[in-house]
């Protein structure tokens, strides 16, 4: 159940105005987003947006994960029950819409796991903030979902492919890799995320340089990406036009790598798969606030389908880690299965 203290706001006195301090305090799952932290969450970001009084937000979260998601197992007893079942996702994604257009700087501390609707409330922010222990992943493919919460307009404009890679796989990836790739945009330690919302609050904070200069005041070295050192074999790869020729590449490219990274993705959705890269090569043409109205109209047709129901009963439900897909093969997914999503 979801009550109050699963999400806290307040505001902290400050020099030129006051801080919004977001906190997830559902650390026990992950602080895993429920229908009543989002409509909390939009309704108090509604009511800061034109307070006078309020120069900026911060977001943050309690426990090991920023954010593991949204609740899917809700989603998965609405569906199951025979519900409609768009609520939660509609509200969702009209907060990842008002995050990203938000008129004060929105500025995101993320500390440890943070993945798909957990993106979708920080990635899509102005400032991103992450600590050594961030990792990021939209894992929705494994689930027979697609990277939803607006996640598909920053994939689709990655270098060299690498967003395709990362939806398709749904693999994990570190702090490092995400500084890389300009996803997020600093490092700093963990010690020192209570010292920037001080130091936020006591800067007047009249511009976008004010505020990345406080958050660069605690910014760490950046190490290496060991992401980056597959760039090739990514581009090679995934920029084929269909699924069926990614995959061959990547069955026929000469490095143990790319054995591992198709032999994870064929345990897959095959739906959610070619929906995906669909969505990818959609993405790149669209503009955010699109990108958002079609996320919508594609997980409509994802609560009607059976895959994923499917998913979260293997991963989540069941936790027996073996999804029966349907179809179950690549072949079977037709070009006019995949292009009913996007009418």
């Amino acid at each position: 159940m979801t009550n109050a203290a699963d999400i806290l706001f307040e505001e902290i006195t400050g020099v030129g105005g006051n801080l919004g301090l977001i906190t997830l305090n559902r650390p026990q799952v992950l602080n895993a987003l429920s229908l009543n932290m989002i409509t909390s969450m939009y309704a108090k970001l509604t009511e800061w947006d034109s307070a006078a009084q309020i120069k900026a937000v911060v977001i943050r979260a309690e426990g090991r994960a920023f954010c593991a998601g949204g609740d899917i197992r809700l989603a998965y007893e609405i569906g199951r029950a025979g519900a409609d079942n768009p609520e939660f996702f509609d509200v969702e994604y009209k907060l990842n819409r008002f995050i990203y257009n938000f008129s004060k700087p929105f500025i995101a501390l993320m500390n440890g796991l943070t993945m798909g609707g957990g993106a979708g409330i920080s990635i899509t922010g102005s400032h991103r903030v992450v600590t050594r222990n961030f990792s990021f992943a939209m894992p929705e493919t494994g689930i027979g979902f697609y990277p939803d919460v607006g996640m598909g307009y920053f994939l689709a404009r990655m270098p060299c492919k690498i967003g395709f890679y990362l939806g398709l796989s749904g693999v994990r990836i570190t702090a490092e890799d995400c500084l890389a790739l300009q996803l997020v945009d600093a490092m700093v330690a963990p010690e020192s995320l209570e010292k920037i919302i001080a130091k936020l609050a006591d800067t007047k904070l009249q511009n976008e340089v004010e505020v990345n200069e406080v958050i660069n005041s605690f910014a760490l070295p950046v190490g290496k990406s060991e992401l980056l050192d597959h760039e090739a074999e990514i581009q090679t790869c995934f920029s084929k036009n269909t699924f069926e020729e990614i995959f061959n590449a990547l069955e026929h490219y000469p490095t143990p790598w790319c054995e591992v990274v198709a032999a994870s993705i064929n345990t897959k959705s095959p739906t959610s798969l070619k929906v995906t890269l669909r969505q990818l090569q959609t993405y790149g043409r669209l503009q955010f606030n699109e990108c958002i109205e079609f996320d919508l109209r594609l997980t409509r047709q994802f609560l009607l389908g059976h895959d994923f129901y499917e998913g979260i009963r293997a991963a989540i439900i069941d936790k027996d880690q073996s999804p029966n897909w349907s179809p179950t093969k690549m072949n079977e997914v037709s070009a006019a299965v995949v292009e009913k999503y996007f009418l």
